[in-house]
This record gives C-alpha cells, structure tokens and sequence, in this order.
C-alpha cells in the first residue's frame, strides 16, 4: 500500500515542481538572472505591458516583494514603468531592449530544459500533462506549446 505523500497531488506537485525547476533555476546564475527576475522577464516576454499585480500573480510573487524585484529591475535597465493615458496611477511594465537581451538566451535554455525533462513521455502523453497543470491552474490549456 502507498504512504499518503506518494498519492497526494498537493505533495507531488510540489515536489515534481521542485525537481523539475532547481537545475534550471542553478543555470539562471550564467545570465546574471535571480529567479524573481528570470518569471519577471519570462513572463513579460509574451505579455509586454502588465499591471502589477497582474505581473506579482504571473510570476508567483506578493505584490510588494514583486515592487522591491522591478526596482531593481528598473535600475538595472531591464524593464520600464510606463503609466496608462487613461489612469496616470495605472503603471504598466515593459522589456526594455536590454530586457529582452538578457532573457533571450535564458528562454533558449527554458525550451531546452523542457524538451529534456519531457523526452521520457510520447507526444500524447506530454500533451495530456500540460493539459492536466492547465486544468488545475484553472485555466484553459493553450493550443500550442510555446516552448516546443
């Protein structure tokens, strides 16, 4: 009979999760990239022009630890603060040139890192899993993998 740990979703995707991310996250340290600022660029990349805190939730962090990483982000001419026309309180984060720079070779290393950690499973399978961490994110799975 299985212990509770080897059947509990909660459990196993964090430590899938954990084994999966700690040798990319090792690897971030060849771009001069934090974690924090590796899901900041990450995320920016396909969503130039967020809001905050819809950034702080992308990237899995509470809004003012989010605040502290795009201080020094900005101060690092990674990204930019730009305010909305429409509400001068409403600030939206943008790549800057020397952003996109700096994530570029980090993304190369991401899809690579996928395709190794996927090689064990079919085309099927690989589908079925991204579906499933879709699904219980709460979010509809995209039609293409932008990592392929």
């Amino acid at each position: 009979m299985a212990g509770f740990t080897e059947a509990y979703l909660p459990y196993l995707l964090a430590r899938a999760s954990h084994e999966v991310s700690s040798s990319f996250h090792a690897a971030l340290r060849e771009w001069d990239l934090s974690v924090p600022e590796w899901r900041v660029l990450a995320c920016l990349t396909d969503a130039d022009g967020l809001g905050v805190g819809q950034l702080a939730e992308m990237a899995l962090m509470k809004q003012p630890s989010m605040t502290k990483v795009l201080d020094r982000m900005e101060a690092d001419g990674l990204i930019r603060r730009k305010a909305t026309a429409e509400d001068r309180r409403r600030v939206l984060i943008h790549l800057t040139p020397k952003g996109r720079a700096r994530v570029k070779p980090a993304l190369a290393a991401a899809r690579i890192h996928q395709r190794e950690r996927l090689a064990p499973f079919d085309d099927a399978e690989r589908a079925v899993i991204l579906r499933a961490l879709h699904l219980l994110i709460g979010e509809d799975a995209p039609q293409q993998n932008a990592l392929k």
